[in-house]
Parts: C-alpha cells; structure tokens; sequence
C-alpha cells in the first residue's frame, strides 16, 4: 500500500514537472496535434492501443497505475489509469499517443476499455488561447483543486474497447465498475 502511495505521488510530481518542460516543447511543435484529421477517433484508439490489452506491453511502454480505481459521483466509473507521465507533461496531444489507458479489473485479470487524453492547462495556454480538441471533440476543462490532487488540466475518454451508453467520448461509463470481481 505505501508503495503503491510513493508511486503515485512520485507520477504527481513528473506530471507537474512535466507541465514545465513541456511549454517550451509545446511552444516549438505547437501545430502538431492540436486538432486531429481523422473523423474516427474510437477506431484511432482501437488500433494504436491493441498492443495494450496486455497490460505488461503498456508498463514497457511506461505507462503505470495512479490512483487506484476512479468511480463516478454518478453510475459508472472510470476504471483504473495506467498514466504515461512522459506523455502528460509534453505539453501536446497526439491521437496515435494517448497519456493514459483505463482498465477494469475483473476476475483478477485487467481488461483494457479505452484511454484517457490529458494536458495540463498551464502547458495548453502558454501556446493556445482555444480548448484542445481531437477527432472534432473539445476536451473536458478539470480546475485546480480537483480530487486527483494535480494542477488544472483538460482532457478527453474514449472509449473504445468498452461500449458506453453514455457515448464514446463520456467521462463516465455505467458498465464499468470498482468492484475488482
């Protein structure tokens, strides 16, 4: 448990970290994924995520669990994120590279149901005045202080490996839960 705690304040302090290296990385490749082209989205995520079903290939790829499983203050959950800290704090968005994977755990196994696109505010305004968008959607807007305990920051689910009645690009889904069974 404690280290599963230092981990997770450790990816913090990289994200925030992070935020800062990546404005002046931002500010030289700005135009590089601030909207995507591609009208499918779902079928983006679904092909440059397939290697990570296997949650092993995502924690090669240094993705790494934060914060445990993340339930709804409505029906549904998140499921828990895998985090690539390196992603977040670049300062850029890129369909082909999502900052985060979610998965579900059932029957001891992980199950992976989508990703989470993520850049932090202060990094986005220091070269952008709009909100990102991706796919032709606008990223959802999380001030600080939130309950993730992380500076303000946008972002964008999609879920793609797990259908969501909520639509694909929800926060939330209702057919995940926090259970672990």
């Amino acid at each position: 448990m404690r280290h599963n705690i230092l981990k997770g304040l450790l990816i913090v302090a990289a994200l925030t970290m992070g935020s800062e290296v990546g404005r002046g990385q931002a500010q030289s490749v700005a135009p590089h994924a601030a909207h995507s082209d591609d009208a499918n989205l779902v079928q983006v995520v679904r092909d440059v995520t397939r290697p990570f079903l296997d949650v092993a290939n995502a924690t090669a790829a240094g993705y790494a669990p934060f914060l445990g499983c993340v339930s709804g203050p409505q029906a549904g959950a998140m499921g828990v994120h895998y985090v690539n800290g390196v992603l977040v704090g670049d300062g850029l968005l890129d369909a082909n590279r999502p900052e985060a994977l979610m998965y579900e755990q059932k029957n001891g196994r992980l199950r992976l149901l989508g990703v989470e696109y993520i850049v932090m505010a202060a990094a986005w305004h220091a070269t952008h005045t709009e909100p990102p968008t991706l796919g032709g959607q606008v990223f959802h807007y999380n001030a600080s202080p939130n309950r993730y305990a992380l500076p303000a920051f946008y972002e964008l689910h999609v879920w793609a490996w797990r259908d969501n009645p909520g639509g694909a690009f929800a926060d939330w889904n209702e057919r995940v839960t926090c259970g672990g069974e």
